[in-house]
Formats: structure tokens, sequence, C-alpha cells
């Protein structure tokens, strides 16, 4: 359903690449796949009546496996590795290719990689790769200059396990601590380790069952960390002693609809508890100076009111969509009165959506979106928004790195589809950039080599959709380059068109890139989310379908020559316009894909769903949500027709999107598809939604589904 990064606000959209043939690649006509067997059950919903013939393959303990996958009955293993073993066969005549790939790949991956340093009070703090190393070291070295040390090398941690996943590396603001979530199974289950910087011990009885999110008090002293519930629903906020001791229950979320995060202020002065969903939300607030006080209720959480707050200076600062503001408005109180009452600040501009806020000591900045790229925006004390400064490529991908709160600048690092991530000091008074480092990535053109453009397609109801396109320059617009398509367009989540070295690999060997930015996303504000939201969400399939057909009238691309990818939600999208429009496709590719929706959207155990129901409707008390729902849901709707090729990848630990819904999806595909192409599905034994933790894991998983894509485009 949604990823890691979707559930903390993130882009969970996945930059698959695919490569252009050098050769034509066959398969032997005698390898025969699986058979599947037809189990009928009959679920009776709302007066409705549906039979689905592989539910046996979702296993009764399905919760425990995610915990622990070698707790997966023998019968269904045994079916997921008869799967893989069809699916090697069938993409044996690739191997050579997936070779080439993958080296290719891995020449252009830097041996040694540095981040620049962040600085904090007397230490700057930097990661780096090793040569070779998948896992990255988590390093610190005095500000002004001197002999580094190494905080944590996950690579030696990660030695002897098949999975190794490091969230929020970070130090205690004393400095004479080091925590971090530790996940060694894919299925995002962490353990909190503390590491004592003076002995570089590692500190006994850490904090399990843990969701990965945590923060120190101002003092260093305490440690607060969110507690994951049996459904894996982050539910719990606990204090401890940040050396070791007994758990202290702060908040708990109790409402199965919200999930429950932990951040500290850009201050560090303070902590917000935040209870949310997709539409709705609710702030706590504890002085990080008394890390011994009770939360305070900022205000109540209000169905369709969405907020969060900072702090700046002596006051506070609200983002929030109330009154009607959808693209969100600025509000401010005292510090002395954080629940109000709240002064007007910053009014809503329709169309440049306020996302995130980066207070400094003496400015108050934040990012902006318009028309799917990130703009930095700050005020002072008048609240007169301006731009300090502009980037000019079509398509980009902005974040703002952590940085003193004393200094009115932001680590900035700007990358796009065509350009290597650079870093960049962004003085917010001047407007000055300085930059402290740039990637280079052997192998590649200049970034003139390539053509990075925003395109426009007319939607059904005449709304223009934006389309990201990357060529390079020589490539001809004459419909015979091969297209990768892709797209996500739900939980009100951006696209972030950024840098991959890979990518470039595919341009240079001819192929076209777009990324259709659908509705169902905010590319274009709040209402571009609003517009494609429970009974509406089939826009999000027109739209795609437009864009494809866009892409093909202006010479992008042609019918059968379009390979699709879909990550998550992005493969409920790819899912449901394979059973629209399979004719325009040459080869679809489901990564963790949210395909079995009705089934997963009627299962009000799942962590998740009802979590989303504000997004995607509740299929178990409103019968028109089960009929609209029903009506697209990827699985309920394959019927007999040509389909194109179809890959699926999935893992057993994924407690995202369960390794059931890509496996139901393709046996139905594969009975019911009179087209003769392959029907694949590949199931990793460790690993969750992510995909594999190493960076050349991830590099041979990709591969894999470029060598499908040229197989069947070529």
């Amino acid at each position: 359903m949604i990823s890691r990064r979707e559930l903390l606000a993130g882009t969970a959209a996945f930059v698959f690449i695919g490569a252009a043939p050098s050769r034509r690649l066959e398969s032997s006509p005698t390898i025969q796949p699986p058979v599947t067997p037809r189990i009928p059950k009959r679920i009776e919903q709302l007066g409705r009546v549906r039979d689905d013939d592989y539910a046996w393959l979702k296993p009764a303990n399905w919760k425990d496996v995610w915990r622990d996958p070698r707790l997966l009955e023998p019968k269904i293993l045994a079916y997921l590795e008869e799967e893989n073993h069809y699916c090697d066969a069938v993409l044996k005549p690739t191997e050579p290719l997936q070779a080439e790939l993958l080296k290719e790949m891995m020449a252009r991956t830097p041996e040694r990689m540095e981040t620049p340093p962040i600085v904090d009070g007397p230490w700057a703090y930097f990661t780096m790769f090793a040569p070779g190393a998948q896992q990255p070291r988590y390093m610190r070295r005095p500000r002004n200059g001197g002999r580094a040390t190494v905080l944590l090398d996950a690579e030696q941690r990660a030695a002897g396990l098949k999975f190794l996943g490091i969230r929020k590396a970070t130090h205690s603001p004393d400095h004479r601590l080091f925590a971090w979530a530790e996940d060694t199974t894919g299925a995002e289950k962490f353990v909190i380790r503390v590491k004592d910087l003076a002995t570089g011990d590692i500190l006994p009885g850490s904090p399990i069952d843990a969701f990965g999110q945590f923060d120190f008090s101002a003092d260093g002293q305490y440690l607060f960390w969110t507690w994951r519930d049996p459904n894996s629903r982050p539910a719990r906020l606990y204090r401890r002693l940040a050396r070791g001791g007994p758990d202290t229950l702060v908040y708990e979320e109790r409402d199965p609809g919200f999930l429950m995060e932990i951040a500290s202020s850009a201050s560090g002065d303070f902590l917000f508890i935040r209870s949310r969903n997709d539409v709705t939300s609710e702030v706590r607030l504890i002085d990080a100076h008394r890390p011994l006080a009770d939360p305070i209720l900022i205000a109540a959480r209000q169905p369709g009111i969405d907020y969060s707050i900072e702090h700046w200076r002596d006051n506070f600062v609200m983002r929030t969509n109330a009154d009607g503001a959808e693209d969100y408005k600025l509000m401010q109180t005292s510090v002395e009165t954080p629940t109000g009452p709240w002064r007007p600040w910053v009014a809503e501009q329709p169309g440049r959506t306020i996302t995130d806020l980066y207070p400094r000591a003496g400015l108050f900045s934040w990012l902006q979106r318009v028309e799917g790229n990130l703009q930095v925006v700050l005020a002072g004390q008048d609240g007169a928004p301006r731009e300090p400064v502009h980037f000019e490529e079509a398509a980009y991908k902005l974040s703002v790195q952590p940085t003193e709160y004393a200094r009115d600048a932001l680590l900035i690092t700007i990358e796009s589809p065509r350009s290597p991530p650079r870093w960049i000091d962004c003085d917010l008074r001047t407007g000055d950039q300085t930059i402290l480092a740039s990637e280079a990535v052997p192998g590649t053109g200049k970034p003139e080599d390539y053509v990075l453009k925003r395109l426009h397609a007319r939607a059904g109801d005449g709304a223009m959709v934006p389309i990201t396109v990357l060529h390079g320059k020589s490539t001809r617009l004459d419909g015979s380059a091969p297209l990768l398509l892709t797209g996500y367009g739900a939980y009100g989540y951006s696209y972030e068109t950024g840098y991959s070295a890979p990518l470039l690999s595919l341009i240079d060997r001819g192929w076209i890139w777009a990324v259709a930015h659908v509705r169902g996303g905010s590319e274009k504000g709040r209402e571009w989310f609003e517009a494609a939201r429970q009974l509406k969400k089939k826009t999000s399939f027109s739209d795609f379908i437009s864009c494809a057909e866009m892409l093909i009238s202006t010479r992008h691309g042609q019918a059968k020559r379009i390979a699709l990818h879909g990550f998550s939600a992005g493969g409920l999208l790819v899912g449901v316009v394979n059973n629209m429009r399979p004719d325009l496709w040459s080869a679809v590719i489901g990564q963790a894909p949210f395909v079995d929706m009705l089934n997963t959207m009627s299962d009000a155990t799942h962590p998740l769903v009802p979590l989303t129901w504000p997004v995607w409707g509740n299929p178990l008390s409103d019968p028109a949500a089960y009929d609209y729902i029903a009506s697209y849901s990827p699985y309920e709707n394959v019927r007999k027709q040509p389909y194109p090729a179809v890959l699926a990848t999935t893992a057993i630990g994924d407690d995202r999107v369960g390794f059931w819904e890509p496996a139901k999806w393709v046996a139905t595909l594969r009975r019911h598809s009179t087209s003769g192409k392959p029907i694949l599905l590949h199931t990793e034994t460790s690993g969750g939604h992510q995909g594999a933790s190493g960076r050349f894991d991830e590099l041979a998983q990709i591969a894999r589904m470029y060598a499908f894509a040229i197989w069947q485009t070529g």
C-alpha cells in the first residue's frame, strides 16, 4: 500500500529505469508456469458476494510472518519458490544482459562516497561509503578540522545478515551518545541502539518493537521513542533514560485510523507528537528542557483539518489548511500560549502549496510546491514572503538538510534527472549560494547532453496533467524510441524527479523516460490530491492514459513499445491501466504492487487500512465505496484479453503490501491472458517493502527488471 517514506511524509515513488536492447532475446517455449490451485472462497459483504480463488495465498498467520518470514506455512513457501524458479528459468536468456547492466551500473557507482559535513556545535558529522561497501559509515571530526572517528560502521554490523536497514542515525544534543534504529529483517521492526561515544560500547536494554523514530531531550539525558503495536502501527510514545532504564508511557494514540510520530523542533527546544492520517492531524507539545512534563494538546483533531507546528523566536508557527486554505497558510501564537489564540501571519497562495517549515534564528523559511517543483521561500516577522534562490531546471528534486539553527542559512541538496546532486549552502539574507560538493558519477555524460522538459497532457475534463520527460539530445522523436512510463498519484505525495545514474544508462541507450504526474498526488496543490480521492480515484487512471496517448501523439513513444513501472500505490496505477488499455503496453512491472485492493481495504486488522480509509473509502461500511473500489481494483477486474508481459516483485517481509497481493494478481493474470506473454512473480525471502538494503544488491534487483523490459520492449 504505502512505503516507509510514504508513511512518514515523503515521496514513495521508486524510479525504475531500463535499457535498450543490443540483441533480441528469446525464452524457451517448453518452460511451463506453475499451476496455481484454485480454492474458491466466498465473501459476503454489504449484501454483495464475490469469490476469491486465490485467497489461500494469504497465510492465516500473516502478521507473524511479517515479523519472522520463517513462520510462513510450507505449502505457500513452496509455491513462492516454484514461482521464483519459473521466473529465473524464463529470464535465463536475459542473464548475460542482466550481468552487463549490473556491471555498467556498478561502474557508475563511485567506489568511495562521502557527504558534506553537517556542523553542529564542536563537531562536523558526515557519512561515507568505503570502497566496495554496501552500507555506509557514520562519522564525525572536530568542527575546525582533525582526525575523523567512526560512530557506526553499518557494513560491519551487516556482516552475516541477509538484510540490514538503518534509520535515523543521529547524535544526542550533548554529543556523548550516538543512536540509530536497526532493522535486520526488512519488515521495519526496529531495535533502537544507543552507543556511548566515550567508551564505544552499545548500551544494553535497547528498545524493541520500535517504529524507528526517536528523539533526545535537550540535555541528551532522555530518549523518546515510538512503539509499534502488533498491527505494525506506531501507536505509543515512551520516555526512558537515554543510557538505559524503564520505559514510561508518554502518549498513546488509540484510534487505529491514525499513526503517531515524534519530531524535534529546528531550535531543539521542543518535541512535537503528531497524530495523523492523510487528511487529518493533531499535535502535542513537550518542552525539551522539561522532558518529564506532560504533553500539551495544541488543537484537537477535526476531520479534514491538517496542521503542523514549528518553533521560531518567541512564537510557534502553524501550517494549516483550516478555513478552506487548501494550499495552506501560516499562523502564529506566543510560546507562552501554545493553544492560542492563533493570529494570521502568511496568507494562502492558491497553487503554491506550503509543504515543510525550516525556521532559523533570524528568518523563517519554508518550502512550497508549484507545478511539481519545490521552491524556497522565507519571511521576517513582517510575514512578507520572498524567494532567496531560484532553480531553473524544468524538473528537479530539492531537499533541506539539518544545519545549525543559529545561522540564517539552509543546506540544500538539489538534483534533477540529468544533473547529479549538489550540496549548496544558501545564505537566506543575501541569497548567495556556495556549492559545498557535487556528486561525480563516472561513465555518464554532461547534463547538457540530455533534454529535460515538462510537457502537459489534456485530461478528459480539460485538466492539464504535467509530464516530466528526459531523453538524449540525439534521440529522434519519431516514435521509434522505447519509452518507460511511470507514475504514482496517491496519498497526496508528489513524484520527486531526482537523479539516477542507471537512468542515464537507459537514456544513453536510446530510451525515453517519462513521469505522468497524475491527480492523486499534490504536484499542483492540495486540490490535485482531492480531485482523485475516494469516489473520484478513477481520475488518476484516466489521467495516466491521457499522458500515454499524448506521448504517442507527440512521437515520444508508440503503442506496444511502452514499458510501465509502478511501485506500491504506483503498482495500483499500472495494474488498473493494464486492465483498461493492455493494447498500449509492451511490459508492466509492478514493484510491491498494491493490486488486491478490495480485499485489503476490507481487512480492518491490516495496520494501514483504517489509516487510509479517508483516502480510498471504506468498503466495510459504505456500499458506494465498495462498488467503486470493486469497479477498478486490479485483481477483481482481470478479464480474458491479450495482456502484455508482466513482472511482479515482492518480499515475504513486506508489511505494507503483503506478498500475496502480487502473487494472487499474477495467478489470475496468467489464467486470463490470451497473449501468451510471460506473467512472472519474483519474491525475496529477505527484505521488505523497500527491497534490498545494500546499494549493490539493489542494483542487481533493478538489473533484473531492466532486462525484462528490454526483452519485451526491444
